[in-house]
């Protein structure tokens, strides 16, 4: 997530969302003073998927016309982790 200064418009947010769509990407920040995107991007490591997750970020902002704000949260999370999370949900159902 960046934030910034201003409130951000529904074209802008849409613009972020048409960059990000290569990474099978969703944007999120219409009508708030910040902008993220959540992307699919593949890494040996969470390290390393998160340096190559704000790349990705950044250029996709640039793509859309937004500005250039610091970036504040950088999330990762593995198929790994989603899989266990589906074997809990299944554990506690049963």
């Amino acid at each position: 997530m960046a934030e910034g200064d201003r409130v951000l418009t529904h074209e802008e947010i849409l613009e972020l969302a048409d960059a990000v769509a290569v990474h099978q990407g969703i944007a999120t920040g219409i009508g708030a003073m910040a902008y993220g995107a959540q992307l699919v991007v593949e890494a040996p490591c969470s390290d390393d998927a998160v340096q190559l997750a704000m790349g990705v970020f950044t250029d996709a902002a640039a793509l859309a016309g937004l500005p250039t704000w610091p970036i504040t949260t950088a999330e990762t999370i593995s198929e790994d982790d989603e899989f266990e999370d589906e074997l809990d949900e299944e554990d506690g159902a049963g």
